[in-house]
């Protein structure tokens, strides 16, 4: 029966294409513009680390000695990060600092290049399952001795050696060498998680948190050595005796993430914070003992707000416009429909039942969604190919992945369903004896 009433939907659809092609605009227009939006809403608010994130817990100590008892500053001061990172009570524990640091490389004749590094310790790497290409992470005994070691991202290696394995390998990192032991995989975390932070001061402005990972990445230690005093604070209680030299200033900027593989951890952890934060407190260090946080990694993102303000309203404008187009498809399906009254009388009066010619119409209004999902996907194929050529962080790896694709034919189909329920109904309800006396 399905097959003849799609039959029937096909025949229809051709006997009133100037119709049937504005349903199938409307439709497609709608589900272009709705699932553009969706998708960069799904792809700017998934889990960066599925299967891991649910272990990966970002702690804060309010360690102002100014602190009023609200939120605690997002990063820590460095004695205090360092305490908690070498107390070795988390499964892994990583510090994470950023600064720019001025690169040549030796080997080639590339002009210096300024550009972003990651300071963190060795357990980075495995905690956020980064991937190698080449080589591997440094060890803790480098942490320890302050090994003159790097890792590099694919595009720098890309730039600078076309590619190539450039494990051993030397770059100059401000006038100090260092090898490089390590380059990564393309790796695109979305958003740069373990670099979000401040998002609560962003007023939605959160583009930035899509940004691309950096492309050296040092221990930390060996950055204080050889890039000190090109550290920048995220806020100070005091002036800094000296700019960019932080590790004895009063000012807050290092960040410790740790993973704590079960619940017992957690809570270990949680209160290993509160004695440690009363020990500081009992030597006039901190004000308050009890202003803590442990935000489990999507608490984290969802706290900074990570999705960016813009692409929530265009989100719900899209929606708002896929309502529009469907009002209008339900308009178009009701004149549709009830111009072939007198049809429709003569197959109640040849024994039709209202549910048969209700579901006949419903397959027709189907037929239709399926038409106009296919525009869609095209229209939403367009759309998020003129994302990408915007000049915004997340702009290259906005795509349509499995899941948006087959999210794109089911709500069309819906749509389409939903708009063709009042009409169908309608229909459905037509007396065929007044319609017999018209014909």
């Amino acid at each position: 029966m399905l097959g003849y009433y799609v039959e029937l939907a096909l025949r229809n659809m051709k006997r009133s294409k100037m119709l049937t092609a504005l349903m199938v605009l409307a439709i497609a227009v709608g589900i272009g513009a709705s699932m553009t939006t969706l998708t960069v809403m799904h792809l700017l608010s998934g889990d960066p680390l599925p299967g891991r994130s649910q272990h990966l817990y970002y702690p804060q100590i309010d360690v102002s000695p100014e602190s009023k008892g609200r939120e605690p500053y997002d990063v820590m001061d460095y004695r205090t990060a360092v305490d908690l990172w070498r107390s070795h009570r988390a499964d892994r524990q990583a510090l994470v600092v950023n600064s720019p640091v001025k690169l040549e490389a030796p080997e080639t004749r590339l002009p210096p290049l300024m550009l972003p590094m990651l300071s963190t310790t060795t357990d980075f790497f495995a905690m956020f399952d980064v991937p190698f290409r080449y080589g591997h992470g440094w060890s803790a005994a480098d942490d320890a001795a302050r090994a003159r070691v790097a890792v590099i991202s694919s595009d720098l290696n890309e730039k600078l050696f076309a590619g190539g394995n450039s494990v051993g390998r030397t770059l100059r990192l401000r006038g100090k060498d260092v090898r490089i032991v390590g380059v990564l995989a393309p790796w695109r975390p979305s958003p740069l998680f373990y670099d979000v932070r401040g998002g609560r001061f962003a007023n939605g402005d959160t583009a930035e948190f899509y940004s691309r990972p950096e492309d050296v990445i040092t221990p930390l230690d060996t950055a204080l050595e050889i890039n000190d005093g090109n550290f920048q604070q995220f806020t100070c209680w005091g002036m800094p005796a000296t700019p960019g030299h932080l590790q004895n200033s009063p000012c807050v900027w290092v960040a410790l993430w740790v993973q704590l593989g079960d619940a017992a951890k957690v809570a270990a952890y949680r209160r290993y914070l509160d004695d440690y934060a009363a020990t500081q407190k009992a030597l006039g260090r901190i004000k308050l003992a009890d202003n803590n946080r442990m935000r489990s990694l999507m608490e984290w993102l969802d706290f900074n707000g990570v999705v960016p303000n813009d692409v929530k309203l265009q989100t719900m404008l899209a929606f708002a416009f896929l309502a529009i187009c469907l009002c209008n498809v339900v308009g178009l399906l009701l004149a549709k429909f009830l111009r072939r009254g007198g049809e429709i009388g003569l197959r109640r009066a040849l024994g039709a039942t209202r549910k048969t010619v209700f579901a006949q119409y419903l397959v027709e209004a189907g037929v239709i969604g399926i038409v106009g999902g296919v525009g869609g996907l095209l229209l939403t194929l367009l759309g998020l190919a003129l994302v990408r050529s915007q000049p915004v962080p997340y702009a290259d790896f906005i795509h349509l992945d499995t899941s948006m694709f087959l999210a794109t034919f089911a709500l069309s189909v819906g749509v389409s369903l939903v708009a063709g329920m009042l009409p169908a109904l309608r229909a459905s309800l037509v007396e065929p004896a007044l319609q017999l006396k018209v014909i």
